[in-house]
């Protein structure tokens, strides 16, 4: 391992985010990328901070290069989050791929992935959702243990960080990546936890202690240097006000119920769409919506995300006038930070590259397609700051160089 690779949010960055980029170095690494979400992140809401108060964080705790995740990708389920960050990470050149995982063992990781990406797994999955299983994580769970019984590799599937280091695994088989998984043991408190242990804390817990308390009571939980940028942040009113989002998203999505509805929103299936539109009528709140959305077969997680997805415009291939329909990976490495003497390293990049998200949209209709999706969201998260922003952010943020 040379170039490792990171596919994060760092929503905010953290002590245990700062350990992972030092263990990847402890390991041999001698540069470390990151792809980090941008504007949304996969629970569907945009992230506590913008992303260049994150890729800074990132660059002061060793990072050298960090790339956009653009918010189509990065606020999607595990599988089409994992495949976008190996994508674009191979493309930037790395050898490795470093991520945590509650059972850091790369062969029964890696064995797990295969079954996923195998016809008997499929068609084991097939068989549970029909069956009635009362989910789809179960149906996975059960397939996986249908399609490969007695070898334990289901249960890696109960936990989040197994479950997202599963599917970096079968992304990289699947697209062929040239990169090493390198999983590393997760630090302190699990994903959503909301305890903290010794000096590390989720990221959720961290975004609740800040809204109760302000960036001072994170001192504790992130790296030194961070802590200004946090300040500074806050000072500023750029940090994430979720009335805000509430507002801006149920606006959106009463105007679009009101013009012709939901039938081509991305991800839309089983009728979806008037349960959506249904249940927009009635919202008054963001969280009640996805309150009333949710369902044992339709997880809180997948339901926000369609909501957004509604809201933005991202829409299905061949959706028509008016949705947005994109590539099935990103098409364009958008670089936000950078070290100087990192630059070099891009000279051999697989995708267009560039700082600038004009540039890249000149590109092809690909490109062009994901800066207006990157655009349209982050002009969304411009309107939520606690103190809001101007629209075009995604277009006229200065590039970060250190």
């Amino acid at each position: 391992m040379k170039f490792a690779g990171i596919i994060a949010e760092y929503d905010p960055f953290h002590n245990g985010h700062a350990w992972q980029l030092q263990a990847a170095r402890e390991r041999g690494a001698r540069a470390v990328a990151v792809a980090l979400s941008c504007a949304l992140t996969q629970r569907g809401a945009p992230p506590l901070l913008p992303e260049r108060v994150r890729a800074a964080a990132a660059l002061d705790a060793g990072a050298i290069l960090v790339f956009a995740l653009p918010a189509p990708w990065a606020m999607s389920g595990a599988e089409a989050f994992a495949r976008a960050g190996v994508a674009l990470l191979a493309a930037a050149g790395c050898d490795a791929l470093v991520f945590g995982a509650e059972d850091p063992d790369p062969d029964r990781l890696t064995a797990a992935a295969r079954v996923l990406a195998s016809p008997a797994y499929r068609a084991a999955l097939k068989e549970q959702l029909a069956a009635g299983a009362r989910n789809f994580a179960a149906a996975r769970q059960a397939a996986v243990e249908q399609a490969a019984p007695g070898r334990g590799l289901a249960a890696l599937l109960d936990k989040p960080n197994n479950n997202l280091a599963v599917e970096y695994c079968k992304a990289i088989l699947e697209l062929g990546a040239p990169l090493e998984p390198i999983p590393l043991p997760r630090q302190g408190a699990n994903h959503g936890d909301a305890r903290t242990a010794g000096c590390y804390a989720s990221a959720s817990a961290l975004r609740a202690l800040w809204r109760r308390e302000g960036p001072e009571a994170l001192a504790p939980y992130v790296p030194a240097a961070a802590l200004p940028l946090y300040q500074e942040a806050r000072a500023a009113g750029e940090d994430t006000d979720p009335q805000a989002v509430s507002l801006a998203v149920l606006s959106r999505l009463r105007a679009r119920a009101v013009a012709g509805g939901f039938a081509g929103v991305r991800g839309i299936t089983e009728g979806l769409e008037h349960r959506l539109e249904d249940c927009v009528r009635q919202a008054v709140t963001l969280e009640g919506l996805c309150d009333a959305l949710t369902t044992v077969r339709y997880p809180r997680a997948r339901m926000r995300r369609l909501a957004m997805d509604a809201a933005l415009g991202y829409g299905s291939p061949g959706a028509g006038p008016g949705w947005l329909a994109l590539p099935e990976l990103p098409p364009c490495l958008h670089l936000l930070a950078a070290r100087r003497e990192a630059l070099p390293l891009l000279a051999g990049a697989g995708l267009p590259v560039s700082p600038s998200l004009a540039r890249l949209a000149r590109e092809n209709d690909a490109c062009a397609r994901t800066a207006q999706a990157q655009a349209a969201a982050a002009d969304l998260a411009a309107l939520c700051r606690r103190v809001p922003r101007p629209m075009g952010a995604a277009y006229t943020t200065p590039f970060l160089k250190r």
